[in-house]
């Protein structure tokens, strides 16, 4: 049966691999943008609930108490070496 024909092989770019079995650089950039894409949309889901504006106003003030505490600091710094 040396008439029957194979079908075509599949071309990187068909399956996102290569003939030997490796990742094609497309489809490892598409994975990755896919992936980030999904990760910003969930956040952005995530920041608009109740629980993702508490978190948020908490980390807000903690940054501030830190700031504060610091601008503490460092004027009790300079008031030593005056």
């Amino acid at each position: 049966m040396a008439d029957e024909q194979q079908p075509p092989a599949a071309t990187p770019e068909e399956d996102g691999y290569t003939s030997t079995g490796v990742p094609t650089f497309e489809s490892v950039r598409e994975k990755i943008e896919n992936r980030y894409g999904t990760a910003i949309g969930a956040t952005e889901l995530a920041e608009e609930t109740p629980e993702g504006r508490a978190v948020a106003e908490q980390y807000e003030a903690r940054e501030r108490a830190a700031a504060d505490r610091l601008r503490q600091i460092r004027e009790s710094m300079g008031n030593d070496e005056s």
